[in-house]
């Protein structure tokens, strides 16, 4: 009787082993990746998110990164907040980069540091971003990843969100953004100076005209004088280099 009872669990067992192998063997053949989009990524490439999240040995696995990477914050990895992995058909899947909020970077030392929209520095790099302006005339002496610039006024900080909003409107991009000790707004395209001055009402209008100001101004080197906002003709000065 007892003999016979260990037979039955021994034969259960290798049953449950063979499916076991059997269920493992389908997901991965069914799984396998074998096309990869991915969308959300500015400060790296497909092929390097692709490395990033498709590595191990299930890094082929589209049922396991699914559930590796839902909604999954990540660290160690600059600029990016989440990973997430859809999975479209059982060989295809989706990866989607949420990356971190950057409203602008200032240099410092030998790297960029970039911060968010309340001046919080949220990476330092030693590559330059395209498309995240870079702010100069701030004073600090020190940064600490986590922490806000330690700049004398912080009401700078909601200028330059103001500022990168209304630049992204326009679909202008803009090399540099200087302060200097008054307050007043310079933007740098190219060769090409913006000066805005310090009233934040008008900052709108003006940046609206810039588009086509540029284009006028193209392969010209000076600067463009907005600092006053002129209504009625809409005309401003510049003066070539």
């Amino acid at each position: 009787m007892y003999k016979s009872k260990r037979v039955g669990i021994c034969i259960l067992a290798v049953i449950l082993l063979a499916v076991a192998l059997g269920v493992c063997g389908y997901i991965k053949t069914t799984y396998t990746i074998q096309n990869v989009y991915v969308e959300g990524n500015v400060h790296y490439t497909e092929d390097e998110i692709k490395a990033m999240v498709m590595d191990g040995v299930l890094g082929d696995n589209s049922l396991y990164l699914s559930f590796k990477y839902k909604d999954r914050e990540i660290e160690g990895i600059p600029f990016v907040d989440v990973l997430d992995v859809n999975i479209l058909s059982a060989d295809t899947i989706k990866i989607i980069v949420y990356e971190k909020t950057l409203t602008g970077c200032v240099k410092y030392l030998d790297t960029y540091v970039y911060f968010d929209k309340d001046g919080c520095v949220v990476e330092s790099s030693g590559t330059r971003t395209v498309g995240v302006p870079q702010v100069t005339g701030l004073e600090f002496d020190h940064v600490v990843v986590g922490k806000t610039l330690p700049v004398e006024n912080r009401d700078v900080f909601g200028s330059i969100l103001n500022i990168t909003k209304l630049l992204n409107k326009y679909g202008l991009v803009a090399d540099k953004i200087y302060f200097n000790k008054a307050g007043e707004i310079t933007v740098f395209f190219d060769d090409v100076k913006v000066s805005l001055g310090r009233d934040a009402s008008t900052l709108e209008d003006k940046l609206m005209l810039l588009p086509e100001f540029l284009q006028q101004l193209a392969g010209k080197s000076g600067t463009l004088q907005m600092q006053t906002y002129d209504e009625d003709s809409g005309k401003y000065t510049f003066k070539p280099e």
